[in-house]
């Protein structure tokens, strides 16, 4: 049929870690332990993307790269990005259990979509290893999607390349790029949806490129959330998505829009 079959999410700023901290303090803290000072939105800019890429994409900014040739006389190498690697993953990996909260209306609302016959993938920025610690703890806490496949299993290649999605698509028989659904919290997410022909969805309330914490942005006023809501979406909107919404609650009205865009002979990509 002429409709959405599946729908692949990430998940920390998506489906769970509201507001994606889990990762950025250790970005933070491994940087300061090498001599330098980033600030959290050199630190958020490539959220989504493998860790070791993630270090590399901010070694390579021009402010980072040129605090990195003061601190050390010469630019930074491979083995440098290594090196950061090495004293990330095992700081990660103690705090990971802490960041496994389901973001509210996540679950309701996957119940609902799965009631309606939609298959559920994952795909992520972390490893299987650092999965591994995530998926048993965040599923007692009602969060498990049908699928997971993680940058371990394409051969390192993560977003925004699209192999993860397709992965996904193969495992859970889904027929047809334009039947599926890729929301995510980040850039990375949403080129990673671009790149596999699928329809993009960037998802502002809890998201990484939001930045703020569940107590953060609850303290805000009605009017000052509306702001930091639109400028998000209208972020997701400049990096390509089809779609941003405010929260996963508005996900299965946002899936008949798409189904009336299908069978009006729409495809991903129509509406730019």
């Amino acid at each position: 049929m002429n409709k959405v079959e599946g729908i692949i999410l990430d998940w920390a700023g998506t489906a769970i870690d509201f507001g994606c901290f889990a990762p950025v303090n250790v970005f933070i803290d491994i940087f300061k332990q090498a001599g330098i000072e980033v600030t959290m939105d050199e630190a958020r800019a490539p959220m989504g993307m493998l860790k070791i890429d993630h270090i590399r994409a901010m070694l390579s900014m021009p402010r980072v790269s040129a605090l990195w040739e003061d601190q050390y006389g010469k630019p930074f190498t491979e083995q440098d990005v290594e090196q950061l690697y090495a004293a990330f993953e095992p700081a990660l990996m103690s705090s990971l259990a802490e960041y496994t909260d389901p973001i509210p209306g996540v679950v309701d609302t996957i119940e609902t979509l799965r009631a309606q016959g939609l298959k559920f993938g994952s795909t992520t920025g972390y490893t299987r290893t650092m999965m591994d610690v995530i998926v048993p703890i965040a599923k007692e806490k009602g969060y498990s999607p049908d699928h997971l496949v993680t940058p371990s299993e394409t051969d390192s290649y993560g977003r925004p390349y699209p192999y993860m999605i397709h992965r996904n698509m193969e495992e859970l028989k889904l027929s047809a790029c334009w039947k599926v659904v890729k929301v995510g919290d980040t850039a990375s997410d949403v080129k990673e949806g671009v790149h596999a022909g699928v329809w993009s969805v960037g998802v502002a309330v809890g998201s990484s490129e939001m930045g703020l914490s569940q107590a953060q942005f609850e303290s805000l006023s009605e009017a000052e959330k509306a702001e930091m809501i639109s400028k998000t979406k209208h972020n997701f909107m400049q990096y390509g998505a089809d779609f941003a919404i405010d929260t996963m609650r508005e996900l299965p009205k946002l899936i008949e829009a798409i189904n009336q865009l299908i069978s009006d002979g729409k495809r991903p990509g129509c509406l730019k």
